[in-house]
This record gives C-alpha cells, structure tokens and sequence, in this order.
C-alpha cells in the first residue's frame, strides 16, 4: 500500500468525504489482504475491513502524524484481524465457501482452462492458508507483514507496537514453525 498524503488526510480529519474516499480506495485491498491472510476466512477478511474504516473513520481526528498513516492504518488492520481471529478460534466457527463448488459437468469445454488456472490458484491459497494456520496469531501477523506485505523490520515493530528483538523472535519461531509444518506434510 503507498502511504496517504498528508494533504489528503488531513482534509479527511477536516470532515471532507471525499478525501476519505480516496483513502478508502487506496487502503482498502491492502486492508482486506491482511484481514484474510490471518482470519483465513473472506466473509470476516470482509468484516474485518468495514471494521477498520469505520475505526479509522471515528478516530481520523486523532491521528497526529507521529507515525506515517500506513503505519497507522497497519496497526488498526493487523489489531482488528487479530482480534476477530481470537473471536473465531473462541467460537470454533467454520464456513463454508459456496463460491468454491463448480459443478464440472455444467461447465462448458471453453471455460474448463480458465477453471483449470482458478483451481490452481485456490490450491496454491489453500496451501498458504493451511502453512499461516500453524503459526499462532502473533507469528501470522509478523509473518504476514514481512513475508507477503514485503515490510521492514521496524515498519513491523511501529505497526504491532512491539520491541524489534519481538519482531525477530517471532519471525523466527513463526519460520521455524513453517518449516516443521512443511516438513511433516512431506511438502
């Protein structure tokens, strides 16, 4: 995600929604992303999302540019997904996909390659998926952001609001944790 410009959200913080749009369009995949790699679940990566802009929206005014509003944004959507995770994990809930079920013999022969390449990639997401739930939510939020966002160390200690020796900890653990999975997956 590029970072907001000042100009923009300080317009936002000034009531003007159409800044908040903007940022909204800027943030929100990367928002959602997130909220998917550590609920593992679209419809709550959905709620989790709406949750961190109305969040972000009620708390604009607070913000004071003592960090960058990627930063800030990072904070609210690694903290909000985490917490839904938590949420899910407590209550055990399971969903079903719908989407995922093709009925192959309604398929026609022209779509068959392009549901070919979509189940490639539902398998390569399923994968991931499986490898980020054997990682605790504190190891899938540093790993996450390092691994798949691309961020820097210190970008992940300013975000989750951790020690940077943290970050490292866990990044490691949360590695080491892959590996094991991975191995006794036979992967």
């Amino acid at each position: 995600m590029q970072d907001i410009p000042r100009d923009i959200v300080e317009q936002a913080q000034a009531g003007d929604m159409q800044a908040f749009q903007r940022i909204y369009r800027i943030a929100s995949g990367f928002v959602y992303n997130v909220a998917l790699r550590i609920t593992n679940n679209q419809q709550e990566a959905e709620e989790v999302t709406q949750d961190v802009f109305m969040k972000i929206y009620h708390h604009l005014k607070e913000f004071q540019f003592r960090s960058s509003f990627k930063t800030w944004a990072y904070r609210i959507a690694v903290n909000t997904a985490l917490n839904a995770y938590k949420k899910m994990s407590r209550f055990n809930r399971r969903r079903v996909d719908l989407d995922s079920v093709i009925d192959t013999q309604a398929v026609s022969k022209d779509n068959r390659e392009e549901i070919f390449q979509a189940e490639e990639r539902k398998e390569k997401e399923e994968r991931l998926t499986s490898l980020l739930k054997a990682l605790n939510p504190n190891q899938r939020a540093v790993i996450v952001l390092r691994e798949i966002r691309g961020l820097s160390y210190q970008e992940i200690s300013q975000i989750l609001k951790i020690n940077l020796n943290t970050v490292r900890s866990r990044l490691k653990r949360g590695r080491e944790a892959l590996l094991v999975h991975c191995v006794t997956l036979g992967r």
